[in-house]
C-alpha cells in the first residue's frame, strides 16, 4: 500500500506542476491495467495520462514495448482527448498493440502482442492509433474520470469514519486519508477482499453463515486492523448471485461496517441489477479487480458504513441507515 501512495501522490503532483502534457505509466503487462485505472479515478488532472506494457522484450524481433510508448506520445501530442476547454474529456487510457483502451475496460488475456481485450461486452476499445494519419476514436466514454472523478484526490476528506472492534462491539474510529499537503497517506488505503462464487463450491445450502469459515475470519481481522475494509462477491454472470452461506456471511460483514460490491465473474457482458440485493453495491459491469479498486476509493471517500449493534440482528433502523449509505456508494459505482 506504501507503494500504490507513492505512485498516487507522484503523479498527483508532477500533473498539477503544469509543467507536463500528460503521463505515460509503464508497468508490466498483468498489472498496468490495474494502476491505470487507480490513477483514472484518484489523480485530478485535464491532461491525459496513458498506461503502456510490453509482452516482447526489449532486443526481441517485433517489441512491442518501444512502439506502444510512440503511440502514447503520439496520442499526446495529438489532442485527440482534448474537449472545447482543452480539458481531457476521456481519462486514463491504455494503448497497446495500436488500440486505444479505456482504463476501465482493459484487461490482459494472453502473454503475447495482442494480448489484450475489453471487458464489460460494451465498448473498451474506443479507437486506434493512426500510421499512417492521426489517432481517431470511434466513439467517447461516458464515465467520469480524473479531473470530474468524485474519488479523485483532490475531493476527498482529510478524515473520514472507519469501523473498528471496540470491545465486544464494532464501533467507528477516525481514519486519515490526506496528511497536511494533500498527500494520499499509505496507512488510509482500505483493505478490499474478493469473495468468488462457484455452483458446487459450497459444503452446505442451508444458508448458515459459519460455513464460510474465510469471510469470517476476514471480517474479524478486518476489525481489529482495517477501518476501511469491504468486500467484492464475484458470483454468477452477470447478476452477481453467491449461495445462501457466502450472502449470510457477507451480510454480516455488511452490518460490520464493511460495504459488499456484486459483480458477475470473469468477464461478464451484462450489468448487475441494483434491484437483486439491497443491502450490496451492484458493481455494474465491472470486473472484480476493478470493482475492488473502485470500492477502496469509495471507501476513502465516504467511510465505512454505520455498523449495527449486533451485526447477526441488526434493527429497521439500522437496516434502513445501512441502506441510505449504500446509495452513495451506489451512485458512484453507476457513474465510474
Amino acid at each position: 500500500m506504501a507503494a500504490l501512495a507513492r505512485v498516487t501522490n507522484t503523479v498527483q503532483r508532477a500533473l498539477a506542476s503544469g509543467r507536463y502534457s500528460g503521463a505515460i505509466w509503464l508497468e508490466g503487462s498483468p498489472f498496468v491495467e490495474e494502476t491505470t485505472y487507480w490513477l483514472n479515478l484518484l489523480i485530478d488532472t485535464a491532461v491525459p495520462i496513458v498506461g503502456n506494457s510490453s509482452q516482447r522484450p526489449h532486443g526481441a524481433i517485433a517489441n512491442d514495448g518501444d512502439r506502444n510508448i510512440v503511440d502514447s506520445v503520439n496520442y499526446i501530442t495529438s489532442k485527440i482527448w482534448a474537449d472545447e476547454s482543452g480539458r481531457d474529456c476521456v481519462g486514463a487510457v491504455a494503448i497497446l498493440d495500436e488500440q486505444i483502451f479505456t482504463s476501465r475496460d482493459v484487461q490482459k488475456a494472453d502473454a503475447r502482442p495482442g494480448g489484450y481485450v475489453a471487458t464489460g461486452g460494451h465498448g473498451g476499445i474506443i479507437g486506434r492509433m493512426g500510421h499512417p494519419g492521426l489517432p481517431q476514436f470511434s466513439f467517447k466514454p461516458v464515465k467520469r474520470h480524473t479531473h470530474n472523478s468524485a474519488v479523485n484526490l483532490t475531493r476527498l476528506l482529510r478524515e473520514v469514519q472507519g469501523s473498528r472492534v471496540q470491545g465486544s462491539k464494532a464501533g467507528t474510529i477516525a481514519v486519515e486519508i490526506k496528511d497536511a499537503d494533500g498527500n494520499l497517506l499509505a496507512t488510509a488505503i482500505p483493505k478490499v477482499t474478493i469473495a468468488k462464487h462457484a455452483r458446487y463450491l459450497s459444503d452446505s445450502t442451508t444458508g448458515d453463515a459459519g460455513e464460510e469459515v474465510d469471510i469470517l475470519a476476514r471480517i474479524e481481522k478486518n476489525l481489529r486492523d482495517a477501518p476501511l475494509a469491504g468486500f467484492i462477491a464475484e458470483g454468477s454472470a452477470p447478476f452477481g448471485a453467491m449461495s445462501n452461506s457466502v450472502d449470510a456471511a457477507l451480510k454480516l460483514a455488511t452490518f460490520s461496517g464493511m460495504p459488499v460490491v456484486k459483480v458477475g465473474r470473469g468477464n461478464a457482458g451484462g450489468f448487475v441489477d441494483p434491484t437483486r440485493d439491497p443491502l450490496a453495491i451492484a458493481g455494474s459491469n465491472l470486473t472484480a479487480t476493478k470493482a475492488r479498486l473502485l470500492l477502496m476509493a469509495c471507501l476513502m471517500k465516504l467511510g465505512c458504513l454505520p455498523a449495527a449493534a449486533d451485526p447477526a440482528n441488526p434493527t429497521a433502523a439500522e437496516t434502513e441507515a445501512t441502506k441510505k449509505k449504500l446509495k452513495e456508494y451506489q451512485e458512484i459505482f453507476d457513474t465510474h
